[in-house]
């Protein structure tokens, strides 16, 4: 288990989690350079625009992976720990839920 600067518990990303978001971003990777390759061929900018609209798709659906990842491991880890640890984690998953809440 490490720690971060923040003092929060950090569990790590569990494997499975870990080659699935290496597969979904190297797919990201590769929707982008097909963005670039359109753009540089001036296609049509509405079927640019559907590109880009999937790679925000498959970011979103990697960012909930890893969110999971955290609530079940790292977050659900420090509030069973109690004290400083679980307030931490708590403010920690407010805070997340803000930033992304609408995405």
């Amino acid at each position: 288990m490490a720690v971060d600067e923040a003092g929060a518990h950090a569990m790590g990303i569990a494997e499975g989690t870990k080659r699935d978001l290496d597969r979904r971003l190297a797919r990201i990777r590769g929707q982008v350079g097909g963005i670039a390759r359109m753009v540089e061929d001036e296609r049509y900018c509405p079927d640019i625009l559907q590109q880009f609209a999937a790679v925000h798709s498959a970011l979103r659906s990697a960012e909930k992976e890893l969110l999971m990842n955290h609530l079940e491991r790292c977050a659900t880890h420090a509030i069973a720990e109690g004290g400083d640890a679980a307030v931490r984690v708590r403010e920690e998953i407010a805070d997340l839920f803000m930033r992304f809440a609408g995405k």
